[in-house]
Order: structure tokens, then C-alpha cells, then sequence
């Protein structure tokens, strides 16, 4: 049996249903992230499941048990928010130890449960700081430790991560990874940040208007997307407009316009005639000088419109002769200065015949 069970939960505001008809299970142990954009209904799903909201429809469980009618507080649950919700006038330890005086445990139990806690998110040398002497991280892992303090079935977090920089951002995540394998305690992510979503779940259920689009390991997210909305949310994505020639168990021969006929992997499903996409990922696209070898059958002679140097890794922005845009990877591995390709730079791009996925329409 799974630790929780969405089971054709609908939430409706008047007549927008916030999230749809959604249905899936989480496993003990398990960090699973719902993931899209804003107003795609997966805060109002993690609020229902900790109790803030009821489901107009549908049902929730854990351990097989119905949460309906049960409050927040009596679930065992415990929500992280983005904004921390620390009580400024208690101290780290008072922090952490208000939900096992809440619960009234006997005081040997709290400060033992306590210690443990601080010991676990190192803050052990921060116990008797307040919140306004903190930074930024380690309020955040105040908010964690007041959460697992009570070793609850289920730990929700919505957006946890999003009011730190890019660098301590990272530096959470890897933390945050350690800390759920080293507790063991359910996980359940909300965030709009893919990447993120990428480096820290088991599994990903990507949210569009209220429901789930594609529910998957991450590599399975991003490599094979399952329609367009997936494809073009997780990362960068080039999409070429493709029209099934022939379909065998080898590959499928695609026809595009203005480039005419494109090799790419076989999906035994679809049929000759059928409409879609080519979507392929920037890294899967090789840049060279035009008219430097190449052994590959899909390539395209096209001149550099545009570039982003991002430090690991330089992405170009390529007009081919047809007038079509792609964009490709290339990483600055070489030793030494960075060389690029400048803006105007006939080049050519060239890609596997088994590299990326048809999106059928």
C-alpha cells in the first residue's frame, strides 16, 4: 500500500477547477515533486493534503486512512513553508522544539528530540540564536528541523528553497537531498523551478491547469517528454514542426519543412501520415565551422544569429538556410579562453538519427 493516496481529487473556485480530477500515490521513503507554473493547481493540491483546504471531490488517504474532516493539526503531517514561519522571539531550540511542547511530550523527550534535531541540520552551535541572527539558509533549515522534529508520516514543502540565492539555492538542494535520505521521512515538493525539481526527486508530476500532465523519474521527465506542454516546460527545447514519412521498428523517417526529410528514433505507436513534433534538446545538437567533417545524417548548414555564454557551456542560436531557428549546446571544455562563434558565422548543426522524441499532435 502506498503512504498516500490522491484519488480523483477536485478542487473548484466558482467555476475554475484549481486542480482537476488528479489522482496518484506516493511511496514511504519517496521525494516526489509537483512541479509547473503558477496557478497550475499544485499549492492548492499540497494545502488539501495537509488539511488547509477540502477537495470538492475525490479522496486523500494515508496509510489507507481518509483525511477527510480530520484538521491540520491532527494530521501527521507537517507543511515547510517559503516564507519560514519562524517565531522571532524564541530562540533556534524554542523553535524547534514548539511542536513537541504543542503536542505536550514529556520535557526529556523534547529536549532529546530537540538535540537530535539540531544535530541533524547542523545548528547544534546555533541553538540559542534567534531568527534575526540567521542567514538565509540556515533559517530554512530552522523550518525543516521545526518539521521533522515530530517525526511526522509526511513532510509537504512548498517552494522551501525559493527566497535564497542561486548559490546557497544549490547548496540547499544538496543538503536537502542528504537530510530526507538520512531521515527517511516522505517527501512532498512543490515548486516551479525545474532544475530543481531534476536534482531532488524520485519521481515528478508536471501540473498544467490543474492537472498531470506526465508523471515520471526525472530522466524520464526530461528525455522523453510526453507532449508538448512537458517538453517545452523542463529545460530548453527545440521543436521542429515534422510530418511521419514512414514509421518502421528502426526509426522514424520524418518530413519538415524546408529541410525535407529527418531521421529520428522509432515510436512504434505512430503511423505513417501522423502530425507532430520533433523535439529535440539543445545539447543533442552539434555546432561546427561550415565545412568541417561530419558523419552524421541529419545536418544543416546555418549561420550564428545569436549567443549566451553561461561559463560551463556557450548556447547558440543558429538560423538555418530555410529561415528555421534552433538553438545548440557546446560546452567550453577546451583549455584556455573560451572560443566562440561570432554573430554572422556561416556554421553547420548536425544531430544522431536516434537523438531526440516525436510529440504526436
Amino acid at each position: 500500500m502506498a503512504l498516500l493516496e490522491i484519488s480523483n481529487v477536485t478542487r473548484r473556485y466558482g467555476g475554475l477547477a484549481a486542480v482537476d480530477d488528479v489522482s496518484f500515490a506516493v511511496e514511504a521513503g519517496e521525494f516526489f515533486t509537483l512541479l509547473g507554473p503558477s496557478g497550475c493547481g499544485k499549492t492548492t493540491l499540497l494545502r488539501m493534503i495537509a488539511g488547509f483546504e477540502d477537495p470538492d471531490a475525490g479522496r486523500i488517504l494515508l496509510d489507507g486512512k481518509d483525511l477527510a474532516g480530520i484538521p491540520p493539526e491532527k494530521r501527521p503531517v507537517h507543511t515547510v513553508f517559503q516564507s519560514y514561519a519562524l517565531f522571532p522571539h524564541m530562540s533556534v531550540a524554542e523553535n524547534i522544539a514548539f511542536p513537541l511542547k504543542m503536542a505536550r511530550r514529556p520535557a526529556e523527550d523534547i529536549h532529546r528530540l530537540t538535540r537530535e534535531t539540531l544535530d541533524q541540520v547542523h545548528l547544534s552551535d546555533k541553538r540559542d540564536h534567534y531568527p534575526h541572527e540567521l542567514s538565509g539558509g540556515q533559517k530554512q533549515r530552522v523550518a525543516l528541523a521545526r518539521g521533522l522534529v515530530n517525526k511526522p508520516r509526511l513532510l509537504l514543502l512548498d517552494e522551501p528553497l525559493g527566497a535564497l540565492d542561486a548559490k546557497l539555492r544549490e547548496r540547499m538542494q544538496l543538503e536537502l537531498i542528504a537530510l530526507q535520505r538520512d531521515v527517511g521521512v516522505t517527501f512532498v515538493f512543490v515548486t516551479h523551478a525545474q532544475q530543481e525539481a531534476l536534482a531532488l526527486s524520485h519521481r515528478i508530476a508536471v501540473m498544467n491547469e490543474g492537472r498531470i500532465e506526465q508523471l515520471d523519474e526525472p530522466d524520464r521527465i526530461y528525455g522523453f517528454p510526453r507532449n508538448r506542454f512537458v517538453a517545452d516546460f523542463i529545460g530548453s527545447i527545440n521543436l521542429l514542426e515534422a510530418e511521419v514519412a514512414a514509421s518502421t521498428p528502426a526509426h522514424l523517417l520524418l518530413r519538415t519543412p524546408g529541410l525535407g526529410e529527418v531521421a529520428a528514433p522509432p515510436a512504434l505507436d505512430v503511423p505513417a501520415g501522423a502530425r507532430g513534433a520533433l523535439a529535440l534538446r539543445p545539447e543533442q545538437i552539434r555546432i561546427a565551422a561550415r565545412g568541417a567533417p561530419h558523419e552524421l545524417k541529419n545536418h544543416f548548414h546555418g549561420t550564428v544569429e545569436d549567443y549566451l555564454y553561461l561559463g560551463d557551456v556557450t548556447v547558440y542560436k543558429v538560423r538555418l538556410d530555410n529561415g528555421q531557428t534552433l538553438e545548440a549546446l557546446l560546452a567550453n571544455s577546451a583549455p584556455g579562453r573560451a572560443k566562440f562563434f561570432e554573430t554572422g558565422d556561416p556554421v553547420s548543426i548536425a544531430w544522431r538519427h536516434d537523438a531526440g522524441r516525436f510529440l504526436h499532435d
